[in-house]
This record gives C-alpha cells, sequence and structure tokens, in this order.
C-alpha cells in the first residue's frame, strides 16, 4: 500500500461519482486517475489491467465528446438502454476476448492471474463503452465486474484497491438508479 495506490483510488472515487451523476467533468476528472492507476497495476503485474488503463484514457477523451455532443443534432446524449443485439454482440465479443488474451498473456508474460485479469479487462472495456454511450446496462456490467475485482485485488494484496472496488459496488448500484430515474423522468 502506497500513498501513491490511495491517492489513485481517492480520484477515481470522484471521477465515478461524478459519472453516476451524470457530471460530465468526470471524464477529465477519470483521464487523470487512468493514468495513476496505469502505474499501479505496472508495479503489480497485472498487464491485462495496466494496458486498460491506455484504452480508458482514449475511450475517457470519447466520452467527453459524447455526453456533450453525442445525441440527436449535436445536443447533450441522453440516458437509454441498448439492443438485445448489441448486448449479445458485447457479450461475444467480451468471452472471445478474455480468452485470447488471457491465452497471450499466460503464455508469453508473467502475469498474474491472467485469465481472470483478462476477462475482468475484456468486461470492463464493454461497461466503460456502454458508458460513453450512456447505456443503462453499463452498471449492470460493472456490478458484475467489481465484484470479481475485489477478490483479485485482495488476493494480491492490493487492499486500498479492494476497497475501492468494494466502493464502486455502492457507486455502480447508485449509478444504476440515478440513470434509470433520469432515464424514466425523461420518457414521462
Amino acid at each position: 500500500m502506497s500513498l501513491f495506490e490511495w491517492s489513485a483510488v481517492a480520484v477515481t472515487l470522484t471521477a465515478v461519482w461524478l459519472t453516476t451523476r451524470q457530471i460530465v467533468w468526470c471524464w477529465p476528472v477519470g483521464l487523470v486517475s487512468v493514468s495513476m492507476y496505469a502505474w499501479v497495476f505496472y508495479q503489480a503485474k497485472l498487464y491485462a489491467d495496466m494496458g486498460l488503463q491506455g484504452i480508458y484514457f482514449a475511450l475517457s477523451i470519447y466520452g467527453w465528446w459524447a455526453w456533450l455532443h453525442g445525441g440527436t443534432d449535436d445536443s447533450e446524449l441522453r440516458v437509454n438502454t441498448a439492443s438485445w443485439r448489441l448486448r449479445a454482440l458485447l457479450f461475444a465479443i467480451g468471452m472471445i476476448s478474455s480468452v485470447s488474451l488471457g491465452w497471450m498473456l499466460s503464455r508469453w508474460t508473467d502475469a498474474s492471474l491472467p485469465f481472470m485479469d483478462s476477462a475482468l479487462t475484456c468486461f470492463s472495456l464493454v461497461a466503460q463503452w456502454l458508458m460513453t454511450r450512456k447505456l443503462l446496462e453499463s452498471w449492470i456490467v460493472w456490478i458484475a465486474v467489481d465484484v470479481f475485482y475485489v477478490g483479485m485485488f485482495t488476493y494480491k494484496e492490493l487492499y486500498p484497491t479492494a476497497g475501492l472496488y468494494a466502493a464502486f459496488l455502492v457507486l455502480a448500484t447508485l449509478g444504476y438508479v440515478e440513470w434509470k430515474r433520469s432515464m424514466t423522468e425523461a420518457t414521462a
């Protein structure tokens, strides 16, 4: 446990809380957060999660734009739900990517927990993409992923990060409730 990891926890909690409230500043705060966590995961030899932070960085830039201009006629994006077809496609992409990345990490690196790390990484990408489009299902995927992340980070003795992901479970539930309410109000 380092002061740097604790700082990363604080910045990340702030970013996720802003996201639950649909405050667009979640994206620039998230850019700082993912930069910090790239270093934390590199030190822990969780390479898939380290690489994930780079992709999060790019998705945060896209999400920032999409939330401001991704709606109809360049308007603010509103909360919506994904189609069944999109859900099935994203699940298949997550599964195939998880197995492929896990195999590569187990074969070519000294990665710790290569298949679990890969599955959590791939489904985190699915959740993050859903979030950039303000699709309600993002929170459901985050809840599922966070449960397993708590276990993995506890096993790796990254206790502040495990605590962060436990807090994410609470925030993901709050995010789901808030976004569902927002969606319901917008259609009423």
